[in-house]
C-alpha cells in the first residue's frame, strides 16, 4: 500500500483539486492520501478564535469567508446529482465551527483543547469534500486511528495503540482512504494536532503502521532543492538524499517536509519520495537510507537556513574549569521551555554560545538570571544576547572525512564581506552550521551556493554610473562579448543597476543591455549618490561592483562607502587618486581590509596596461627611478593634427567631437589632466607626491584659460590661432614637432611644452597615442616603454572593461 500526502498547496482551489484527483486516479492500487486544509484555513481559524476570545465580532466576516470558500469549492468539484448531500454535510460541520466560535466569545475561554478543536475543521472539511471528489474514496476520520497523548497543540503519539488501530481498520480495506492530516485525538476521544505542518507526520505515521511501500509527499515544488529558490534563485532539485541529509536540511529550515515526518518512515526504512502536484512528471527527490555511491554530486546535497534567531552567550572567568555549569544552563532552559537550536562553546571553557528563537529571548534571561544568580550578582558570569541574526548550514553526507569542505565555506564568505558570527559542527560531519547577520542571509546562501554547487559559473554584477560616450561604448562592448565570456571563460556579467547624472535604475533580475538606456530614461527615481551606494548595499550580491565612467568629484565621493560596504570598485574618474594622498591611500588601505577591489587603470592612458606594469613591477621588488611620458591623448592629437589648413581652434573642437577631450577641454589644455595622472603613477610608484608639488608650464595665455565660461572659452581661442600658426610654422622649419611632456624623478614632477626632433622616442607619437617610459633599477640603460592609443571613449571604456574582468580573476 502507498501513502499520499497532498499540501495546502495542492489543494488551494477546486482546479488544484483537480490535479489531486489525476494524481490519486491513476494508480488503481489500495492507498492512503492524507490532506491538509485548503492554503490559508489554519491560520484563518486560528485568527477567529482569538478574536472571538477577544470578544471582538470581527470573526464573523473571516467566518463568512471561510463559508463561502468551502461551499464554492464544493460546487465546483461535486457532481450536481451528489451536491446535495456533500453540502448538507459541509454546512453540517460549518455551523458546529460557528457555534463554538460563538461560545468562546461569550464564555470569553479558549483552553489548547479547544483551540485544537477549532483547528480540526480544516483539515476535516478539506479531506470530506476531496473524498467526494476522487473516484473509489472513503473518508475516514483520523480521529480514530492515530491516538496521542493530551498534550494539545504538539501532541506526542502513542505509537503502539496508532499502529493496532490502523492495522486492524485497514485489513479488510480497499480503495483509497481519503483522511485529514495534522489531527489524532487522545485516549478519551478529545481532538489533539501534531503541530504546525503535522499534516506530513500523519502521513508518515499511517506510512509507518501499515509498512507502505514509500510515503509520497506531494507538495508545490520539484523536491528538496540546493537552497532556497527564494533566495538562490539559481537552486535546482537534489535527486536524492538520506534520512538524515533530510533531517538535517529540515531542522535548519527547509519546510518541504515537516521535521518528524521522517522519524517514523525511517525506522521502517520507507521510503520517501518528495513530488510536485503541478509538475508531477518530475522525479522529484527521494529520501532513503542509502547514500549515494558516488560524490559526482558533491560534498555537500543543499543549503538551508534558520531566517530569524537571537545568540546567547554566557561567559565570564566563573564558568572555567567549574563542572555542571553547561547542565544548569541547558536545564534551565528546558524547564523554561525555550528550544536551543545551536550550540557552540570556547575551549577556554569561558563562554558558551546557543541559538534560540527571537520569542524565547526573555524566557531565557528569565530562566538564566534565576538559575545563575548567585555568580551573576558576584559579575563572574553574565548574559550577552544579540537579535537579527540567521543560521545557514551545509548538509551533506560525504562532507566526513573531505578535507578543505570548511575552507570552502568561510573562504567563500569572507571574500564577500560576511562576517561569522558563531560556528557549530557535530562530529557526524553531516553539517557545518554558522550564524551571519539577518540582513547578509541571502547574500550568504548565495555565496555558498555557487561557491559549493556552480564553482565553474562565475558572476559579476554592476552598478554602472555614467552612460556618456564611455559608459555606452563600455555597455556595447559588455554586450558584443558576453556570449563569448560566458561560452569559454564561465563568467556571466550582470547590470544590476544604472544611472546617469538626472536618474537612477534598479533589477535584482538583471537589466537587458540592449534596453539599459532606454529603462533608465524611462525611470521615476531621481539620482542620489548615497542612494545609490545604500541600494547596492541592501541589495548585497556578491562580487558587487560600482562602475565610474564619469569624470564627477560627486561620484568619486562615495568610493569609500562603497569599498567599506564590501562592493568592489573599478573607475575611469581620476579625481579620488589625484585628491589628497591620504584620501587615495585611505581608498587603498578600505580595498585591502574589506578585501574588494579598487581598480582604475584608465586613470592613466586610458587602455594602457601602465598602471598593472608599474605594480608588477614594484611587487617583483624593482623600483622606478625615472619615467618620462605623453600621457594626454588629446594634446597629442591636437600637435598631431594643427596645420596650416587646421588652425588651434578647429583642432581642439575636434578633439572634443572625437571624443579625446575632457567634457571642458580647458582641463586637458591647462595640463591639470596631465598633472593627475603624473601623480597617479608618482603614487604607484611609491611617491608619495601632493598637487601643489607638480610644476606645470602651460602653453596658452592666461587670460584665455581663465575665461568665465566655456562659452567665452570658444569664443576667445580663435584669437591666438594666427600666432599659434606662426610658431608652428617655426617648429616645422626647424624639423621639430610639441610634446607635452610628464617627468618624474624621486619627488621632482614637472609637466611643459617640450620641442622634439626626430631623434626623440616622443618625436613619431601619432593621433592620440601616448607613451610612458620608465627607467627602473632592472632598465636602467634602456628604459621600459609603453606605448599605444591613450585617449578615446572605444579604449577608455575596453580598460575599465578589463578591470571588471580583473575582479573575476580569471
Amino acid at each position: 500500500m502507498k501513502v499520499l500526502k497532498f499540501g495546502g498547496t495542492s489543494v488551494q482551489s477546486p482546479e488544484n483539486i483537480w490535479k489531486v484527483k489525476a494524481i490519486v486516479e491513476a494508480d488503481a492500487k489500495n492507498r492512503v492520501v492524507v490532506v491538509s486544509a485548503f492554503s490559508g484555513v489554519t491560520d484563518v481559524l486560528i485568527q477567529m478564535a482569538r478574536l472571538a476570545y477577544e470578544g471582538s465580532t470581527e470573526y464573523k466576516q473571516l467566518f463568512a469567508e471561510i463559508e463561502q470558500r468551502h461551499i464554492y469549492a464544493t460546487k465546483e468539484l461535486v457532481q450536481p446529482i451528489n451536491q446535495g448531500h456533500v453540502l448538507s454535510e459541509v454546512k453540517v460541520q460549518l455551523n458546529e465551527l460557528e457555534d463554538y466560535l460563538q461560545s468562546i466569545q461569550r464564555i470569553k475561554e479558549l483552553t489548547p483543547k479547544l483551540s485544537d478543536y477549532i483547528l480540526s475543521f480544516g483539515e476535516r472539511l478539506s479531506s470530506y469534500i476531496i473524498s467526494q471528489v476522487i473516484d473509489g474514496a472513503s473518508w475516514v476520520d483520523a480521529r480514530t486511528l492515530i491516538v496521542t497523548d493530551q498534550r494539545f497543540g504538539n501532541a506526542r503519539v502513542n505509537f503502539e495503540e496508532t499502529n493496532r488501530r490502523c492495522e486492524q481498520f485497514f485489513k479488510t480495506f480497499q480503495g483509497v482512504a481519503i483522511l485529514p492530516g495534522f489531527i489524532a485525538s487522545d485516549g478519551e476521544g478529545n481532538t489533539t494536532t501534531l503541530g504546525r505542518g503535522g499534516s506530513d507526520y500523519s502521513a508518515a505515521i499511517l506510512a509507518a503502521a501499515l509498512n507502505a511501500s514509500d510515503l509520497q509527499i506531494w507538495t508545490d515544488v520539484d523536491g528538496f532543492m540546493t537552497a532556497d529558490p527564494r533566495k538562490v534563485k539559481k537552486a535546482y532539485p537534489i535527486p536524492h538524499l538520506t534520512y538524515q541529509e533530510a533531517f538535517e536540511l529540515c531542522h535548519f529550515g527547509a519546510k518541504v517536509i515537516y521535521t518528524p515526518t521522517i522519524y517514523p518512515v525511517l525506522h521502517k526504512n520507507i521510503p520517501i519520495l518528495v513530488k510536485n502536484t503541478f509538475n508531477p512528471e518530475h522525479k522529484g527527490t527521494l529520501i532513503d537510507a542509502y547514500p549515494d555511491a558516488e560524490r559526482a554530486s558533491g560534498a555537500i546535497k543543499g543549503i538551508s537556513s534558520i531566517d530569524d534567531i537571537a545568540l546567547a552567550t554566557l561567559q565570564g572567568v566563573g564558568m572555567a574549569g567549574i563542572a555542571g555549569i553547561s547542565r544548569r544552563l541547558f536545564g534551565s532552559l528546558a524547564m523554561a521551555d525555550v528550544n536551543v537550536i545551536l550550540i557552540s562553546q570556547a575551549s577556554s571553557e569561558q563562554s558558551i554560545t546557543f541559538a534560540i528563537a527571537p520569542g524565547d529571548v526573555e524566557k531565557a534571561r528569565e530562566a538564566i538570571k534565576n538559575e545563575f544568580s548567585h555568580e551573576m550578582a558576584k559579575q563572574v558570569i553574565g548574559l550577552k544576547v544579540e537579535e537579527d541574526l540567521s543560521i545557514l548550514a551545509i548538509v551533506g553526507a560525504h562532507m566526513q572525512n573531505e578535507p578543505g569542505i570548511a575552507a570552502k565555506l568561510f573562504l567563500a564568505l569572507g571574500r564577500n564581506g560576511i562576517n561569522i558570527k558563531a560556528i557549530a559542527q557535530g562530529s557526524s560531519e553531516l553539517n557545518i552550521s554558522t550564524v551571519v547577520s539577518k540582513k547578509h542571509l541571502k547574500k550568504a546562501l548565495n555565496v555558498i551556493h555557487d561557491s559549493f554547487f556552480l564553482s565553474g559559473y562565475q558572476e559579476l554584477h554592476l552598478f554602472l554610473v555614467g552612460v556618456g560616450t564611455v559608459g555606452s561604448s563600455l555597455l556595447e562592448q559588455i554586450q558584443s562579448q558576453q556570449a563569448e565570456l560566458l561560452e569559454k571563460h564561465r563568467l556571466k556579467i550582470n547590470l544590476i543597476g544604472i544611472a546617469n547624472s538626472k536618474k537612477m535604475c534598479f533589477d535584482e533580475d538583471g537589466i537587458d543591455i540592449q534596453l539599459a538606456v532606454s529603462r533608465l530614461n524611462a525611470s521615476t527615481d531621481a539620482l542620489s549618490l548615497k542612494a545609490f551606494v545604500d541600494k547596492i548595499a541592501q541589495i548585497n550580491l556578491r562580487n558587487s561592483i560600482l562602475v565610474d565612467c564619469t569624470a564627477s568629484a560627486e561620484v568619486a565621493a562615495v568610493y569609500e562607502k562603497a569599498l567599506s560596504s564590501f562592493i568592489s570598485v573599478v573607475t575611469a574618474n581620476k579625481i579620488a587618486c589625484s585628491g589628497p594622498y591620504e584620501h587615495y591611500a585611505n581608498l587603498i588601505q578600505i580595498a585591502k581590509t574589506k578585501n574588494v577591489k579598487f581598480l582604475y587603470e584608465t586613470n592613466v592612458c586610458a587602455g594602457l596596461p601602465v598602471i598593472k606594469t608599474i605594480n608588477d613591477l614594484i611587487l617583483s621588488g624593482d623600483k622606478v627611478t625615472r619615467l618620462e611620458a605623453v600621457l594626454s591623448g588629446t594634446l597629442n592629437f591636437i600637435f598631431n593634427t594643427i596645420s596650416a589648413e587646421i588652425p588651434l581652434s578647429q583642432t581642439i573642437r575636434l578633439a572634443k567631437e572625437k571624443g579625446y577631450s575632457e567634457p571642458d577641454p580647458r582641463i586637458d589644455l591647462s595640463g591639470l589632466d596631465v598633472m593627475r595622472k603624473l601623480l597617479i603613477l608618482a603614487r604607484e610608484s611609491g611617491t608619495a607626491l601632493e598637487q601643489k608639488q607638480v610644476k606645470i608650464k602651460t602653453f596658452l595665455p592666461e587670460s584665455i584659460m581663465q575665461t568665465a565660461t566655456l562659452a567665452e572659452f570658444w569664443s576667445q581661442i580663435s584669437t591666438i590661432d594666427a600666432s599659434f600658426e606662426d610658431e608652428r610654422r617655426r617648429l616645422e622649419g626647424k624639423g621639430l614637432k610639441w610634446r607635452f611632456v610628464a617627468k618624474l624623478e624621486g619627488e621632482d614632477a614637472s609637466i611643459e611644452l617640450q620641442e622634439v626632433g626626430s631623434d626623440h622616442p616622443f618625436f613619431h607619437l601619432q593621433g592620440s597615442d601616448n607613451i610612458v617610459t620608465l627607467y627602473t633599477e632592472r632598465y636602467a640603460a634602456q628604459p621600459m616603454v609603453i606605448k599605444g592609443a591613450g585617449a578615446g571613449a572605444a579604449v577608455t571604456a575596453s580598460g575599465v572593461f578589463a578591470d571588471i574582468i580583473r575582479i573575476s580573476n580569471i
